[in-house]
C-alpha cells in the first residue's frame, strides 16, 4: 500500500508543479501510458491472489481515477490562464465591419411567384390551393376535356400507379392548376369568386422550354356580369404592372382550350433587334399565357347554373415570365441547384422588387 500511496503523492506533486500544457501531457504518458507507472501497476491486479487483489485493485482504481481527475482540473487552468493572458494583450476594434459572408438568395421562381400574387392580390384576387396529385375527374373530366384528348395519353400526363381492381380512374399528376378551380367551385360559397392558384404542375416534356415539372398560375373570377372585356382588362393591368411598361400593347388570338369559350392566346408587342428581345416595343408578337371565358360545361360540373354565372379564366407559366422579365436563357437552369447560378439571377431578401417600394 505504501507504493501506491508513494506513486499518487509523486504525481499528484507533478501535476500540481506543471506550467504548460507539454508539460502536462507528458505527466499523463508516464503516468497512464501504454507503460506508464500507473498502467503497470493496474496490470500486476491479473497476477496478485485472491485476498491481496481484493484489497490493492479498489486501492489501484482509486489511483487511476484520482490522477485522471487531477489532470483535468489542471488543464482547465492552464487552458483558461492562456485565454486570461490573451484577453489581456489582444486589442479588437468592435467598430470594424464584420467579415463578408454568403448570403442567401431568392429563387427566381420564388421571386416572381411573389410578384405576380402581389398584383392579382392589389386587383382584388385571393388565392386557392388543391393537391398535386389529382383524379381523372378533376384534372380532364370536369373541365371539359374529352376522353380521347390528347393530353390524356401517356405521353403527356404522368398516371400514378395504383390498384385499380374496382375499376375506378387512374390518378395523374396534375397537368395544369385548373382542378383547384373545379374544387374551389363546388363548396358552397364557390360562386362567385376571384382567384388565383399558383403551383406545380407537370407533364412529360424536356427542352429548353418545357420541363417535365414546371410552375404554373391559373386566374378565375365567377360573377353574374363578367364578359371579355373584364378579362381584356385584367390582363392589361397585370402585364403593365408586371413588365413595367405603361404603354402596354396586348394582342388577343382565337384560339382553342376546352374549358373556355370563346378562348383566346395572348400576345405581347415586341421587337427582337440584333437578336436582343424588347416588350413593348417592336412589330412582332410573343405569346405569353391563354385565356377565355368559361365554358358553361365546366360550370355544370360544379353545379353552378351557367344562364345565372359566368366568369374568365386565364392561365400562364410562371417560370416563362421569369425568363421574359429577367433574360433567362434555358428554363432547365432553373432546376439544376446550381449556386453560381442562383448567384447572378437570385434577389437579395432585404432588396428584392415589389410593387409597393418601387423596385
Amino acid at each position: 500500500m505504501s507504493e501506491i500511496k508513494k506513486t499518487e503523492d509523486i504525481f499528484l506533486k507533478l501535476i500540481s508543479s506543471s506550467k504548460n500544457l507539454e508539460d502536462l501531457e507528458s505527466i499523463r504518458i508516464r503516468a497512464l501510458g501504454k507503460k506508464g507507472e500507473v498502467s503497470n501497476l493496474m496490470k500486476s491486479i491479473g497476477l496478485m491472489e485472491e485476498k491481496e487483489r481484493k484489497i490493492k485493485a479498489p486501492l489501484l482504481n482509486a489511483l487511476k481515477d484520482k490522477i485522471i481527475e487531477n489532470l483535468e482540473k489542471k488543464k482547465n487552468l492552464i487552458n483558461e490562464d492562456i485565454l486570461n493572458k490573451r484577453i489581456s494583450s489582444e486589442w479588437s476594434d468592435i467598430s470594424r465591419p464584420v467579415r463578408p459572408t454568403h448570403k442567401g438568395k431568392i429563387h427566381p421562381i420564388s421571386q416572381v411567384t411573389d410578384e405576380i400574387v402581389e398584383i392579382f392580390s392589389d386587383l382584388g384576387f385571393s388565392i386557392a390551393e388543391g393537391p398535386q396529385i389529382e383524379s381523372d375527374w378533376y384534372n380532364f373530366d370536369a373541365l371539359n376535356i374529352p376522353p380521347e384528348h390528347p393530353a390524356r395519353q401517356e405521353f403527356d400526363t404522368f398516371y400514378v400507379k395504383q390498384n385499380n381492381k374496382n375499376g375506378e380512374e387512374p390518378n395523374v399528376l396534375r397537368t395544369h392548376t385548373s382542378p383547384v378551380q373545379i374544387r374551389h367551385m363546388e363548396k358552397t360559397d364557390g360562386v362567385p369568386c376571384r382567384i388565383i392558384v399558383p403551383g406545380k404542375v407537370f407533364r412529360s416534356d424536356y427542352d429548353q422550354t418545357h420541363t417535365p415539372m414546371f410552375n404554373q398560375l391559373e386566374g378565375l373570377a365567377i360573377d353574374k356580369d363578367i364578359n371579355m372585356s373584364h378579362l381584356k382588362w385584367t390582363l392589361e393591368e397585370f402585364c403593365r404592372t408586371f413588365f413595367d411598361i405603361e404603354d402596354i400593347v396586348l394582342r388577343f388570338r382565337s384560339s382553342h382550350f376546352p374549358f373556355t369559350e370563346p378562348s383566346a392566346e395572348v400576345d405581347i408587342r415586341c421587337s427582337w433587334e440584333d437578336g436582343l428581345l424588347k416588350l413593348g416595343q417592336g412589330d412582332s408578337w410573343l405569346e405569353i399565357l391563354g385565356s377565355g371565358m368559361v365554358h358553361p360545361n365546366v360550370l355544370r360540373s360544379c353545379k353552378v347554373d351557367p344562364k345565372i354565372y359566368q366568369g374568365f379564366a386565364f392561365g400562364m407559366g410562371i417560370d416563362r415570365l421569369a425568363m421574359l422579365k429577367y433574360g433567362i436563357p434555358d428554363l432547365r437552369s432553373f432546376f439544376d441547384s446550381d449556386i453560381r447560378w442562383l448567384d447572378h439571377y437570385g434577389f437579395d431578401p432585404l432588396n428584392k422588387p415589389s410593387i409597393h417600394n418601387g423596385l
